[in-house]
């Protein structure tokens, strides 16, 4: 058992964490997670992810205590090598990804639900970034793009979480529903987002990506040619006319 759950249904993959009760992070977990995302970023079969937990108890507890406990200080450069080319491999995902979060994120796995393009929360969830309590620090340039700075100094300086409710009302969280609403929510969001042009998923959240860090006027200069891109292909044409139609797009990803 891997601890990481891959499922299809209809353009729609949903990836996720399995590894009870807290599904902590291990170095192998990390990798697979980098090798999933890798592969679906290949992948022109689907066009939205939904990566969400098993259980109640919590999302993602973060790094693996024990392991990080037995692992030798000599290599720690190295295992954060495999660690951020994990949170690259969600962040740069070709596709839209949306973090079901079911409880507790805490320390890498507030983190993952950061990387991720919009965060799905349920009221039991909560997002921290405990490292300090354990002789660690890290994580806010990711949550940092999502949160006010002064809040990311306090999630950091104290390592106490935030709730859902607390998450939604700065814009961490963009949906807050209850527990039971998690998996349709996610699934219903997933849904819509794939039913538009793959390639219009694909070019609009690279731009995005590359334009997120850029001065504005740079920015949007440089969307505008991802715009020209897609505006010479099939799916584009095919979008305009189903709009001046009246009628739903039929894409074929060209």
């Amino acid at each position: 058992m891997s601890g990481i759950l891959v499922e299809t249904i209809g353009k729609v993959v949903t990836v996720t964490l399995d590894c009870p009760p807290v599904n902590a992070l291990t170095m192998a977990r990390y990798q697979e997670i980098t090798t999933i995302f890798n592969a679906i970023s290949q992948r022109d079969d689907v066009h939205c992810v939904v990566l969400g937990a098993t259980g109640n108890k919590a999302f993602c507890a973060g790094l693996d205590l024990q392991e990080f406990l037995n692992a030798p200080a000599d290599k720690d450069s190295e295992r954060a090598a495999i660690v951020r080319a994990m949170f690259a491999a969600v962040r740069h995902c070709a596709i839209p990804v949306i973090a079901a979060v079911n409880g507790p994120a805490l320390g890498a796995g507030c983190v993952l639900a950061s990387v991720c393009d919009i965060r799905i929360a349920s009221e039991k969830a909560s997002f921290g970034l405990p490292e300090i309590n354990v002789g660690r620090c890290g994580g806010g340039a990711h949550l940092g793009r999502l949160v006010p700075p002064g809040l990311l100094r306090l999630m950091v300086f104290t390592g106490e979480p935030i709730s859902a409710w607390e998450a939604h009302r700065v814009g961490l969280v963009e949906q807050l529903v209850s527990a039971k609403r998690l998996r349709p929510a996610a699934m219903e969001l997933a849904q819509t987002i794939a039913a538009k042009s793959p390639i219009g998923l694909r070019l609009g959240k690279e731009s995005i990506n590359k334009a997120e860090f850029m001065p504005v006027e740079e920015g949007y200069a440089m969307e505008q040619t991802y715009s020209t891109r897609l505006l010479q292909t099939e799916d584009a044409r095919e979008a305009t006319r189903a709009a001046v139609e009246k009628r739903a797009p039929v894409f074929k990803g060209r």
